[in-house]
């Protein structure tokens, strides 16, 4: 074990933050305000502000977001894995809203949109793999040191990498119900289950744009995990006939295998991650550690897309 016990600042009185979920009230300025400003203060930045709090402060909130980091015991490793795991979520938020809004272009045949928003979603996904280079610091001892203190929390448990999952076509009614007690999350999960794909949307614009493709995929149960389907894969190859630029169904086949290949990079860093730091124990969220994410390496999202490269 570390021989050194962390030592926690003090920045924040936590006792006196606003903690109101609300925006705050702020101003706004435009090009010619922000000029006069500068001519005002000669260039340089603004230091006199009314009130208990400032506008970078206000806008983001960010005195309640840096009062949520808790550490339970004195192991010096959990700050880092309690900070990573913050910000891995707040990027799941960023890289879901971003899936949501390719679904959407996509749902309206504006597919050259969907992909400039494709786009951001996988620099999001790149970075959500390179916090395991933070994590996997977190030596064996220094886990050891916190992790009796988790209790049953889990990755797993996380509903915004469920929404994501989700949102991708990897839909499971059980995991789902792991947030079915919790009314300000369950109703959002459960729409999310019932609720077609990012994939499902682009089978539905292959069908639009003339390809057959089975009734079977076109109106099938959405809360069931996709899984792959010969019509669809037919219908790829015909659209790969033309790998054009201005192919646009083209395009978005490759965005797709694009962003499958970032999870799964991610995906795999997860699971090399947590082998070099528990070995096979159990996971604290009663799966098999790393039996599980070393199985859910194997999964590809948009099933069709890989398996017909065999045939190209």
């Amino acid at each position: 074990m570390p021989r050194y016990k962390p030592v926690f600042p003090n920045l924040i009185d936590a006792s006196a933050v606003n903690t109101s979920l609300d925006p705050r009230p702020m101003g706004m300025t435009t090009d010619e305000s922000r000029a006069q400003t500068a001519r005002e203060t000669g260039g340089v930045p603004l230091v006199e502000y009314e009130g208990n709090a400032n506008p970078y402060i206000d806008y983001q909130s960010i005195d309640i977001l840096l009062s949520l980091q808790h550490p339970r015991s004195d192991g010096y490793d959990e700050m880092s894995f309690f900070v990573m795991g913050q910000v891995k979520e707040l990027l799941f938020r960023g890289l879901h809203f971003e899936l949501f809004n390719a679904r959407e272009q996509i749902r309206q045949d504006n597919l050259a949109d969907a992909f400039v928003i494709m786009a951001r979603a996988g620099q999001y996904v790149d970075y959500i793999t390179n916090s395991w280079d933070v994590l996997s610091t977190i030596t064996t001892e220094g886990f050891n040191e916190f992790r009796d203190h988790l209790s049953t929390a889990s990755g797993q448990l996380s509903f915004m990498y469920r929404h994501v999952e989700f949102i991708l076509g990897n839909k499971s009614k059980r995991l789902a119900t792991a947030h079915k007690n919790v009314p300000h999350i369950w109703p959002a999960i459960k729409e999310a289950l019932h609720a077609p794909s990012l994939y499902d949307e682009a089978i539905m614009a292959l069908s639009r744009a003339g390809h057959q493709i089975d009734n079977s995929a076109l109106n099938r149960d959405w809360s069931e995990a996709y899984a792959a389907q010969s019509s669809v894969q037919a219908a790829w190859l015909e659209v790969y006939q033309q790998p054009h630029a201005d192919n646009l169904l083209y395009q978005l086949g490759e965005a797709f295998v694009a962003l499958d290949e970032k999870i799964s990079l991610y995906r795999w860093r997860h699971f090399t991650s947590v082998h070099k730091i528990i070995g096979f124990k159990p996971g604290t969220g009663g799966s098999a550690g790393v039996g599980w994410l070393q199985h859910v390496t194997q999964h590809r999202f948009f099933p069709e897309l890989w398996d017909m490269r065999t045939q190209m």
